[in-house]
């Protein structure tokens, strides 16, 4: 019938239970008449423990040996769930990623897929056999084995969806689809039966887990057809596509982000180049920024701040310090205790007053707000970390219990 690519995460495949529930729903599709390449990422919490690990040998070890470590963990995922529809009597075959043909740069821990040799896939496929291809994971020119950073095992599914031209990509979790918040913190949560690449996207950078935004990026890039679904319940997800623009629908979910890490550089020189200098170095470093806020220059200084990741933090800082004296920085100081809550929406373009009625909300629970970002359809708010589930709450109640 079609060509569907799915992918299964680490709680979907946690566990022996888990392995042959997944191995049903593959062995189900096949069935149906469709061709299946299925993308694998690493059992619960493998990446994790791989990570303890290193650091227990050696903790200043090197990106390529981290590589060459973490990868395995998506082989045990691919190998177990091949071993389980072998027993289910079908034709299997696991590989992975560079014999996949998932060629990186080398980014070593967040390389970059660069293109898919997708003829060993395809040749499986003519083989009718279902292919099981290990996540997060590829090869560069050195063939040096690289991992795709956080996220990876989407990105890995959708390249492949966009390279074999498939019908479809299938992304399973353990959450039935994208909803108007997290299900888990928002008791009145809504799943969206639908949702824009572009919606998407904003909600993937806000800090909402369901997909990653690389991932996203790519499927609207190659227009791949999207679904978000448990592997669980097994009931109908969310479709993630183009053009859906639902008037009425105001904003369609909240999001927070705890990933967050703020550096203020203080009494920087008021001139020309100091902001073009800073960001170019961090950007250098792999310094990835997301808000940033500058004051009104007074007696010839003004002060910089800007948002990263917490994992980030650390370089940033050192960027930072380094060049202190260029930037004619009084004094630099970070914080963690903050989180980033945002509000998504395509009905925002031409709607009036959302601003006001998100800070009429966080003002109505006493939540102060410490900087603001805005897109066409998302709006930002950073404030203290400890208050992000309560506002979260308030600002759905707010828009999408109404």
């Amino acid at each position: 019938m079609g060509l569907i690519v799915q992918k299964f995460g680490g709680s979907s495949v946690a566990n022996a239970e888990c392995i042959r529930n997944v191995a049903d729903i593959v062995t189900t599709t096949y069935k149906a008449g469709n061709d299946v390449v299925v993308v694998v990422s690493a059992q619960g919490d493998t990446t994790d423990d791989l990570i303890a690990k290193a650091q227990e040998i050696n903790p200043k070890s090197s990106k390529r040996e981290m590589d060459m470590l973490l990868s395995t963990g998506e082989q045990i995922s691919m190998s177990l769930l091949a071993m389980a529809i072998q027993g289910l009597g079908f034709p299997v075959i696991s590989l992975t990623g560079w014999q996949a043909g998932v060629m990186t740069d080398s980014a070593y821990n967040a390389a970059r897929i660069k293109k898919i040799e997708s003829e060993r896939v395809a040749r499986e496929l003519d083989r009718h056999n279902i292919v099981i291809v290990a996540g997060f994971q590829g090869i560069n020119k050195y063939d040096d084995i690289t991992t795709l950073g956080r996220g990876g095992s989407d990105t890995s599914a959708v390249a492949l969806a966009a390279a074999l031209k498939a019908d479809a990509c299938q992304i399973y979790t353990d959450v039935d689809g994208v909803y108007s918040a997290d299900p888990r913190k928002v008791k009145d949560a809504v799943l969206r039966s639908e949702i824009s690449y572009d919606e998407m996207l904003e909600l993937a950078s806000c800090g909402a887990q369901v997909l990653h935004n690389r991932s996203v990026e790519m499927a609207k890039k190659y227009n791949v057809k999207l679904e978000v679904l448990s592997s669980f319940s097994r009931k109908p997800g969310t479709e993630v596509k183009g053009g859906i623009f639902v008037e009425k629908m105001l904003v369609s979910s909240v999001a927070k982000d705890c990933d967050v890490a703020r550096i203020s550089v203080i009494g920087v020189n008021n001139e020309p180049g100091i902001a073009f200098h800073m960001f170019s170095l961090l950007a250098k470093k792999g310094v990835n920024v997301d808000i940033i806020l500058q004051s009104v220059g007074r007696d010839s200084k003004k002060d910089i701040s800007f948002t990263t990741t917490l994992s980030s933090l650390e370089t940033a800082l050192e960027v930072i310090n380094e060049n202190k004296e260029m930037f004619g920085a009084s004094e630099v100081i970070s914080d963690t205790s903050i989180a980033k809550v945002s509000i998504v929406g395509a009905g925002m373009i031409n709607n009036t007053g959302v601003a006001a009625k998100m800070f009429e909300a966080l003002y109505d629970a006493h939540i102060n707000i410490q900087m603001i970002s805005t897109s066409e359809i998302r709006i930002s708010v950073l404030i203290d970390k400890d208050l992000a589930d309560i506002a979260v709450n308030t600002i759905h109640s707010k828009f999408i219990n109404k």
